[in-house]
């Protein structure tokens, strides 16, 4: 049966929950979202439901869809993000392609409202495991253009030991390091492939707002003055943990500025952080790293126990 489709609104959070757990059971790639986290992309600022989203129903009920997401900053492009799926019982009928083709009419669009006249770039990324996305992606013309690798370690293991260099000390994460931690961030990430510079209201959005941040597991090198030189930022996902049974704690983010690279910091931060995850009760902790690191990150995550678990491709997908 053909699809009806329209976009998706506020009130498909269940419905697409629902969906990606399908996916999930049948693709396996540790992809689990809960009702907030689908609630908090559907609401998110730079996802524009009415234009920006399709939903395929039959018999009124979800089985494919897809969101562009844009981007807070287009230096040196504009790297919009597509995100969808189709319910394993519904696949090869076309509908990812009609999904995959939808997206490259729209994001030329919706980019042209955001940031007229500079380059745009349309990406979709997919676990190396899911062979159906990459045939997909390749068979509507996408290039692969970047590689991240997911590593993982168990908590239950012995844990490194890094000391800071000296006139540093570290501190917890808090409401009022929210703009030093941005500017951090920021800084740190100016050199990194696919990174946009946040706004306050999009670093919020993105991260330190959301449900899943948690800033009892989020930490600050600074110097004597107080001043931020590298951060580890942490999340943890409730629906990893029902669908898996295992509390991760998920390393979003570890900067460090360009000034104190290659003097341990970032080893010092993560031996802390992960002595804290384990005595908060996590019993894993997972990342996700550039292969192609400008930084060295790779060396920095192997030396502290990570090891690589899985590959994600980043695909450009050619605007129509």
């Amino acid at each position: 049966m053909t699809p009806e489709w329209g976009p998706l609104a506020d009130g498909d959070v269940h419905a697409l929950v629902e969906l990606v757990a399908a996916m999930e059971a049948e693709d396996r790639i540790g992809e689990n979202h809960g009702a907030d986290d689908i609630a908090e992309h559907l609401a998110h600022p730079l996802v524009d439901l009415a234009e920006g989203s399709l939903g395929g129903r039959v018999d009124g009920r979800l089985v494919a869809f897809c969101t562009l997401m844009a981007r807070p900053s287009a230096d040196p492009s504009h790297q919009m993000i597509l995100w969808g799926g189709v319910h394993p019982a519904h696949r090869r009928r076309g509908l990812g392609a009609h999904l995959v083709g939808w997206a490259r009419r729209t994001a030329p669009v919706l980019h042209g409202r955001r940031f007229p006249g500079r380059p745009l770039e349309i990406h979709a990324y997919a676990d190396d495991r899911n062979k159906g996305a990459q045939a997909l992606f390749t068979g509507a013309g996408s290039t692969p253009v970047h590689w991240f690798y997911g590593m993982g370690r168990d908590l239950s293991a012995g844990l490194p030991r890094v000391s800071l260099p000296e006139g540093l000390r570290i501190v917890p994460y808090g409401a009022e390091l929210e703009d030093t931690v941005r500017e951090v961030r920021n800084a740190s990430f100016a050199d990194h492939w696919g990174s946009p510079t946040h706004t306050a209201q999009s670093w919020r959005d993105a991260l330190v707002g959301t449900s899943a941040f948690s800033p009892e597991s989020s930490f600050v090198a600074v110097d004597g003055s107080g001043t931020g030189v590298a951060i580890l930022l942490t999340c943890h996902y409730e629906a990893d943990t029902a669908a898996t049974g295992v509390r991760e704690a998920w390393i979003q983010t570890i900067g460090t500025l360009r000034e104190w690279r290659g003097r341990g910091v970032a080893g010092a931060l993560i031996a802390h952080a992960l002595a804290e995850f384990r005595a908060q009760g996590y019993q894993r902790a997972a990342l996700s790293v550039d292969a192609d690191s400008p930084t060295g990150a790779l060396g920095v995550y192997t030396r502290a126990g990570f090891t690589v678990e899985d590959r994600t491709t980043v695909y450009a997908l050619p605007p129509s």
